[in-house]
């Protein structure tokens, strides 16, 4: 009889270990196709009962990079709005999900990113290279208005004006400097300045806004260096 009751009590619980296993793996379905038809009502029901709003799928991506690639855009607001929604959580080549915002100008769900805390200057690849390459302007200007690094440099030695001259944006080249870009800065990688790859990419009208700004720049260095020196002569006169 004991034996009966244990073998009793064994199949109770693998039953009940089927049974929760068959309903995660029901939700894990469901939820990436609620996600890749941007149903954000049973998106909302499932993270409820319980669901991570971090759960990646059998590729290895994660939910809110594969809401923004198919752009279910409903869905992944409902995402970043959860309380334990990662916001630097990464896919498998190292883009956050602002990243992505910023590349394919979601501008709404970049906001909200920013909103809840979303780091706009991570080392390596930011944010606002990926705004730049694209010429996202006005992602650009939430960027900057965030306080993101201008002059960042990305793995491949780029800063954010360099890659405005490769896409051959002069709006995105000319914001850029506006905000304080500096255009003597030089890419380790291949000694190009944001001028000489402009010139060599036959990027007219970006040259000739860098070629404007860059003589400012120089002469805004000159004063600062000649008031410095004014400076240091009034206050060395004035210990005589």
């Amino acid at each position: 009889m004991r034996n009966y009751f244990n073998k009793l009590k064994f199949g109770v619980v693998l039953i009940g270990f089927i049974g929760s296993a068959w309903v995660s793996a029901s939700s894990f379905d469901q939820f990436f196709k609620a996600l890749h038809f941007d149903r954000p009502e049973e998106i909302r029901a499932l993270l409820a009962r319980g669901f991570d709003p971090n759960s990646v799928n059998e590729k290895g991506v994660p939910a809110i990079h594969v809401a923004i690639e198919d752009r279910a855009l409903k869905s992944a607001s409902v995402l970043v709005a959860h309380p334990q929604f990662k916001l630097e959580i990464t896919n498998t080549v190292g883009e956050t999900p602002l990243m992505l915002a910023a590349i394919f100008d979601l501008r709404e769900l970049a906001h909200q990113l920013v909103e809840r805390g979303a780091d706009v200057n991570r080392p390596g690849w930011t944010p606002l290279h990926y705004a730049s390459v694209k010429g996202r302007i006005e992602l650009m200007r939430l960027l900057i208005d965030k306080d993101a690094y201008l002059d960042a440099e990305s793995p491949t030695g780029d800063t954010p004006l360099m890659l405005a001259v490769r896409d051959g944006n002069p709006r995105a080249c000319k914001l850029l400097l506006e905000e304080g870009a500096d255009p003597t800065l030089v890419n380790p990688r291949n000694n190009h300045t944001a001028q000489s790859l402009a010139e060599a990419l036959n990027k007219t009208e970006c040259e000739r806004l860098i070629v404007a700004f860059t003589a400012a720049w120089e002469q805004n260095l000159q004063r600062a260096a000649e008031a410095e020196k004014a400076q240091d002569a009034a206050e060395n006169a004035a210990r005589k």
